[in-house]
């Protein structure tokens, strides 16, 4: 089970505690709120197995790009999602919405994930750690956000 605290802004798995950025606009279930959402969660599917750590993901598909300092200073305002995703899935009747909300776990460039609330609602993480979790995690296992 992958366990996150919104508060300590941290994911734990397997006894390892992970350094994480969730929504910048806090906690929430609502459409289009930007808000990470909370409860009981599985993983509904697994994306990016085998690419290349710092692969540029947009809609699910990777774009073929890897991300760099370039890359990032050409657009300065794109939202990040790379290396693997772990779409999650709501299990309760308050957070059923979050897989039509495309809520996430995913890569990100490093310094976006120091323990600070950024994203847009998902969870991002750094490219090593999330490749890592993605490798030993299975569709279907479960996340607790609190």
């Amino acid at each position: 089970m992958i366990t996150i605290n919104i508060a300590n802004q941290t994911l734990t798995y397997q006894g390892l505690v992970y350094s994480i950025s969730s929504a910048a606009n806090g906690t929430g279930e609502i459409e289009g709120s930007f808000c990470t959402p909370l409860g009981k969660f599985k993983i509904a599917e697994k994306i990016g197995q085998d690419l290349a750590p710092g692969s540029v993901l947009v809609a699910r598909v990777p774009t073929g790009e890897v991300y760099s300092q370039k890359l990032s200073d050409q657009q300065p305002n794109r939202d990040w999602i790379l290396s693997r995703i772990l779409w999650l899935d709501g299990v309760e009747p308050h957070n059923k919405n979050t897989k039509q909300r495309y809520i996430y776990i995913h890569g990100s460039p490093d310094e976006f994930c120091q323990g600070v609330a950024g994203s847009k609602g998902c969870i991002r993480m750094k490219n090593s750690d999330i490749i890592k979790i993605f490798n030993q995690v299975k569709t279907g296992d479960e996340v607790i956000i609190q």
